[in-house]
């Protein structure tokens, strides 16, 4: 997990692809990453298509790159309801501060489970690590 971590934080941007209700395929980009109880943890807001989606399925793909090297990672993403997630969150983000509060009752703190991560470049053979 921290190598997905690290590699997600580096790449600054990075982008979570869901599938709407009529099976359509949605890309949106992401900048807010952090891990919380050794998961890897991801912010939206609860008034999003994009968590709506998530909620409906919980399936989710995540890519990044950082100079010739992308990180492709499958996994399902769900929701941790916790205060303390939701602050351990905007502290690890505090950019994300001026947008949200934990008890805005608009913050959605999601985590990964069952995920897998592929790490590719150009130059050598993919990794691949589950967590």
């Amino acid at each position: 997990m921290e190598k997905a971590l690290e590699f997600l934080k580096k790449a600054g941007t990075f982008y979570l692809a869901t599938v709407d209700e009529n099976g359509q395929p949605r890309v949106r980009p992401f900048g807010a990453v952090c891990a919380i109880d050794g998961r890897l943890c991801l912010i939206t807001s609860n008034q999003k298509d994009v968590y709506k989606q998530i909620m409906k399925n919980p399936k989710v793909e995540i890519s990044g790159m950082v100079g010739g090297e992308w990180i492709r990672l499958a996994a399902e993403a769900h929701e941790d309801v916790r205060r303390e997630s939701r602050v351990a969150m905007l502290e690890a983000n505090p950019a994300l501060k001026g947008m949200y509060s934990p008890d805005d009752g608009k913050i959605a703190v999601l985590y990964l489970k069952n995920a897998t991560a592929t790490f590719c470049s150009f130059t050598a053979a993919p990794e691949t690590i589950t967590f």
